[in-house]
């Protein structure tokens, strides 16, 4: 990845100085707090698996303990903290329950963590 400028990066991030009002600032800090709610929910590696296995489309909560190798409530668990941020829509049909992404959010950043951590190795 080339390095930015500080021009590049003035248009991408915010700038914060002296002439940034008092209500750009309130908007950066709920910004803020709604980014770090969400990496919060994805930093657990049960939960990033979770989103991982949901980028290829939805799945049942059987397939995806099958898929984790983990057990029913440690996935429903899982499941529930990333329902309660907003990232993973339940779909009830008969017995069986299916979660797929919310939105684009996930898959952005796994995107991004692919390109990171394992795009140039074996591990993923």
């Amino acid at each position: 990845m080339e390095d930015l400028t500080a021009q590049d990066l003035a248009t991408v991030l915010p700038v914060i100085d002296d002439r940034t009002s008092q209500e750009e600032i309130d908007r950066i800090v709920t910004k803020a707090t709604l980014a770090s709610n969400f990496l919060k929910a994805i930093s657990h590696e049960g939960r990033l698996m979770i989103l991982c296995h949901l980028v290829s489309g939805e799945k049942s909560v059987t397939e995806l303990e099958r898929l984790l190798s983990a057990r029913q409530a440690a996935v429903s668990q899982q499941l529930s903290r990333l329902r309660l941020e907003g990232l993973v829509t339940p779909r009830r049909d008969g017995k069986t329950i299916y979660y797929s992404l919310t939105d684009e959010r996930p898959r952005k950043i796994l995107e991004v963590v692919y390109e990171l951590f394992c795009k140039d190795s074996d591990a993923c």
